[in-house]
């Protein structure tokens, strides 16, 4: 499993021209699924997510969780984070992305451990074609992997 975090002061994701998904600030997770994770995979990074200390305190340091400043979330799937590029030609494979029978029972698993821990969680739409909206704070992208 993969996540690519941004620290937002705002972000927002459209579905047919409609906003599903709005958060102040907060984190934008995008997440893909692997063929092989499993929920200790999302067990692992929602304690990393909750945890991860990347907002800055008083002395302008990256000392403060997501929970320590009432951040908001919005998770967004992402399948394109499993894209691989290293074969011959320049069309990514997606073969180690996990299909929708594996990877929707997983993203709804770590969306309801994230509500378990926020009082602002929002998400896209799985499989959707979504567009999102981001103000990246810093900018301060961090990528994390349960492998």
């Amino acid at each position: 499993m993969r996540l690519v975090i941004q620290r937002v002061s705002s972000a927002s994701v459209t579905v047919d021209e409609k906003i599903v998904g709005k958060i102040n600030q907060g984190f934008l997770v995008l997440l893909g699924i692997n063929n092989s994770d499993t929920k200790k995979d999302v067990d692992y990074l929602v304690k990393k997510l909750m945890n991860l200390r990347i907002f800055n305190d008083n002395n302008d340091k990256m000392n403060l969780s997501l929970q320590s400043v009432n951040g908001e979330l919005l998770i967004i799937s992402q399948f394109t984070l499993y894209g691989n590029c290293k074969k011959s030609g320049n069309r990514p494979s997606f073969s180690d992305a996990a299909k929708p029978d594996i990877a929707i029972p997983l993203y709804e698993y770590f969306v309801n451990e994230c509500k378990k821990q926020l009082p602002v969680v929002q998400t896209g739409i799985f499989g959707a074609d979504m567009k999102v909206n981001l103000l990246n704070d810093g900018p301060v992208t961090i990528i994390m992997d349960s492998k």
